[in-house]
């Protein structure tokens, strides 16, 4: 037995204790040093690896866009090895467990989260499309012989499909990283990652459902016949311009000719509307939408033009064709970009620098009779069409021009088949009315001309808008400003021609221009009023497919303007959303401004 006291024994294991307990101190400090410096330094290594991959994403947008598919290919590949690396630094325990220390943990899982989001995108979205993008340059959608070959457009249907549900999962994913408390650089990254996938996102969604129907409407499963109306600014209507000739097109597998083509005069006037009109359009437009081809893009849904054309085609021919397009001259001056100056029978010379001028004003100098005006048009529209069809062209510039239309409401295309439909709603060539979404409220301003002549060859149009919080409800309220401009010359009335004029045989003194403006909200809103030039003017509401409307009519005489402003109330829950503006396209592009208003008068009352 010890002659230890039991007191020295207490001692002695108290003893142990602390220099247990200190080791064990010291053994987790240490762990917590070697953790943090491991997760430090590979945190290091993942950023480098992210800031690479992030800034690839951006570049394959661009690269996409403007059809650069080898350089395309080269970052995909880079980005997948940035990616994974990013991945493989920012997944393993200790780096997870390190999650959950106060205040640095939220910056570390952001920082794998971005890792994870942008991993899932190389592999799932990147690698699918990286295998076809070498065989689907824009030269896809070129004639080669005067034949479009669908091959590669099909094979590339399945993977572009993979890739646009990859990228929206991606989206989602990003936006559900919670930021609210992390550091700068990283809060950077992530909104830098939220913006590049926006963007793709949206590009990739425009190229799966050009894929999806592009086989089938080219040819793929059978013929095709399709309407194609041309519209001419100079007379304007709400869809685009007066259909002043309209033509048939053949599609057999990828090859497209040019079948018969007639004015839009000669169907002259229908006993009564060939479809039902809702009461929207008829009120608003009247019953001569569906009565007149000149008419059908009174409205600005391009749904409702297409099949009252496709009608009037039918009843006419006694042809069902399968879709209608839309094309204006400035369309047809881009594409003259790809095709170079194309020769015309009567020995003008069509090229991108006098198109708009030599078919919205010169014919008409030139040629006084309307037949005469309507084989111009005819040749015109003919002589593009083959040199497209000839594959002699540059398919990026062909790509672009068609691109650059969409984007200005210069191209519309509808499809008679339910599932192509679907493909084609909500997208720049649907030809839809205003719609809101979480980031933007669309509003539409559209011109109809009321002159009956081609006076708005010298209308110039400038639109504005703006939103604001004025009411404790938090419900917007958004203006639209639109001010024209009547430029021909002091002496029109006698200096331009009758049939530019008009004449005065439509009720409007020759040089002046009458037009009707009709401005569109998003559906559930609250007109709250209008006003021209300042003063409070009396408007005709009515309501098309649940967007209330305001439309307003003024004549101009020659250096004359106006401007109107329009004033709605919208809804509290997008209050938060940017506003935008859908709008007639005019022989200009027209210019779209910000607006800031007075609370207490969104709308002038003096």
């Amino acid at each position: 037995m010890s002659d230890q006291p039991e007191s020295g024994r207490t001692g002695v294991r108290r003893g142990n204790r602390a220099r247990i307990a200190l080791w064990i101190v010291l053994a987790i400090v240490l762990l917590a040093v070697v953790a943090a410096a491991w997760v430090g330094v590979r945190g290091v290594l993942a950023r480098g690896h992210l800031e690479s991959a992030v800034a690839d994403v951006g570049a394959l947008r661009t690269q996409i866009s403007s059809g650069d598919t080898s350089a395309a290919e080269r970052t995909a590949a880079h980005l997948a090895d940035e990616a994974s690396a990013a991945r493989s630094l920012t997944g393993d325990p200790i780096w997870r467990a390190s999650e959950y220390v106060p205040f640095f943990g939220s910056n570390l899982r952001a920082v794998r989260q971005v890792s994870v989001v942008v991993d899932d995108v190389s592999q799932g979205a990147v690698r699918p499309v990286a295998a076809v993008v070498g065989q689907l340059g824009t030269d896809s959608f070129a004639p080669k012989d005067g034949k479009i070959d669908l091959e590669p457009l099909v094979r590339a249907q399945a993977p572009v499909a993979r890739a646009t549900t990859t990228i929206d999962r991606a989206v989602g994913d990003a936006d559900a990283i919670d930021v609210t408390s992390t550091l700068s650089p990283v809060t950077s990254a992530v909104n830098q990652l939220r913006n590049a996938l926006s963007s793709v996102d949206a590009q990739m969604d425009t190229a799966n459902r050009v894929l999806q129907i592009a086989p089938g409407m080219l040819g793929q499963h059978g013929d095709r016949n399709y309407l194609l109306l041309f519209q001419n600014n100079a007379e304007l209507r709400a869809g685009g311009g007066i259909p002043g000739a309209v033509a048939r097109l053949e599609v057999r597998d990828g090859r497209i000719s040019l079948a018969n083509q007639v004015s839009g005069s000669s169907f002259g006037e229908f006993p009564e509307p060939v479809l039902p009109i809702d009461l929207g359009t008829k009120g608003l437009y009247g019953s001569i939408t569906g009565q007149y081809m000149q008419d059908v893009t009174l409205t600005p849904r391009f749904d409702v033009s297409a099949q009252l054309a496709r009608e009037m085609w039918k009843q006419r021919f006694g042809e069902e064709v399968d879709g209608v397009l839309a094309i204006d001259p400035v369309t047809l001056g881009y594409v003259l970009r790809a095709t170079g100056p194309v020769q015309l029978p009567t020995g003008d010379v069509l090229e991108p620098g006098n198109a708009v001028k030599l078919l919205l004003s010169d014919v008409y100098a030139k040629y006084q009779n309307g037949d005469q005006q309507d084989a111009f048009f005819a040749a015109a529209a003919s002589a593009v069409f083959e040199k497209v069809s000839s594959g002699e062209l540059n398919p990026k510039e062909l790509v672009s021009a068609l691109q650059v239309g969409a984007t200005e409401g210069r191209l519309r295309l509808w499809s008679a088949d339910a599932k192509e439909e679907r493909f084609i709603r909500g997208t720049s060539v649907a030809g839809h009315l205003p719609t809101v979404t979480k980031e933007t409220r669309q509003f539409g301003v559209y011109l109809n001309d009321g002159t009956g002549a081609k006076m708005d060859y010298y209308l110039q149009k400038t639109v504005s808008v703006g939103s604001s919080v004025c009411r404790q409800d938090g419900r917007p309220i958004s203006a639209v400003e639109v001010t024209i401009k009547n430029t021909a010359p002091a002496d029109a009335a006698t200096s331009l021609p009758e049939y530019v004029t008009g004449g005065g045989n439509f009720g409007t003194e020759p040089g002046k221009i009458k037009t009707l403006i009709a401005v569109y909200a998003p559906q559930n809103a609250i007109f709250l009023g209008a006003s021209q030039d300042g003063k409070a003017v009396g408007v005709q509401t009515a309501t098309d497919d649940g967007h209330p409307v305001a439309q307003l009519r003024t004549v101009l005489a020659p250096g004359e303007s106006a401007t109107f402003r329009v004033a709605f109330l919208g809804q509290a829950k997008n209050a938060k959303a940017g506003t935008e503006v859908l709008s007639t396209p005019g022989v200009e592009q027209t210019k779209t401004l910000p607006l800031r208003f007075d609370c207490a008068a969104p709308v002038p009352q003096g």
